[in-house]
């Protein structure tokens, strides 16, 4: 695939990083949209990997999943989820014992502070359900933009922003569609580029490519769809 797409373009016409710091931002509209085309191509089944049922079991997955891996997360969660089917069963958990149940997804103190705060909130705030917008949900305890937009695009469809984790952060940088550390900044630059309707896909899709090819260490630029768009390729 990656040699047929290359045989494709002009010569010379790779993405080089000094051909990204001319780039119009025209130009880095249509790069970005042939991006997208090639990476739904390449990952049609990309989701979250976060196993859950209803918007309030991938909030709880979402606050368990910082600073762990998703895998980690879905190892615990069927569990937990039966032992806290509701927002009122967490507000009314026993600390010790919630602690215990996530204590493999690190940090269980505090997030288990979270999750039993977050479902005193949505009991006395939202009559025990997950709210769909983004002013409501980071209002909530252990909440951010980045785990709002996961329930708000995943949960319920709504494309209000982009996930950005270190996958996204880290190939929007090297694709040169943002050069912000800043995952705000990130954010702001991909939502003038991306389609909203693709906003949700859009993380996902980096997010597969993230761990598949694109590796923080040493990622595999000869197996790279995307190689004659990356002006940070090493071939």
């Amino acid at each position: 695939m990656v040699k047929q797409q290359k045989q494709a373009n002009p010569a010379g016409a790779r993405m080089t990083p000094g051909r990204a710091r001319r780039e119009s931002k025209r130009a880095r509209l249509v790069r970005t949209g042939t991006i997208l085309a090639r990476l739904k191509e390449e990952y049609p089944d990309a989701q979250t990997a976060l196993e859950h049922r209803d918007p309030l079991q991938l909030l709880v997955a979402t606050i368990l999943s910082a600073q762990c891996t998703d895998q980690r997360v879905n190892m615990v969660t069927p569990d937990l989820f039966k032992r806290y089917p509701t927002a009122k069963s967490y507000g009314d958990a026993d600390l010790p014992e919630l602690e215990e149940m996530i204590r493999s997804t690190g940090f269980y103190r505090n997030k288990a502070k979270s999750l039993k705060a977050l479902g005193q909130a949505l009991g006395e705030t939202h009559a025990g359900e997950v709210p769909d917008t983004m002013a409501e949900l980071t209002k909530l305890p252990g909440v951010g933009r980045k785990t709002a937009n996961v329930v708000l695009g995943n949960a319920y469809g709504i494309d209000e922003g982009i996930v950005v984790d270190t996958h996204v952060g880290r190939l929007s940088r090297r694709l040169a569609l943002a050069a912000d550390n800043n995952p705000d900044k990130v954010e702001r630059d991909l939502m003038e580029l991306v389609p909203k309707s693709d906003w949700t896909l859009w993380a996902h899709l980096l997010i597969y490519h993230g761990r598949a090819v694109c590796k923080a260490r040493k990622p595999a630029c000869g197996d790279c769809v995307l190689v004659d768009l990356c002006p940070s390729a090493e071939i």
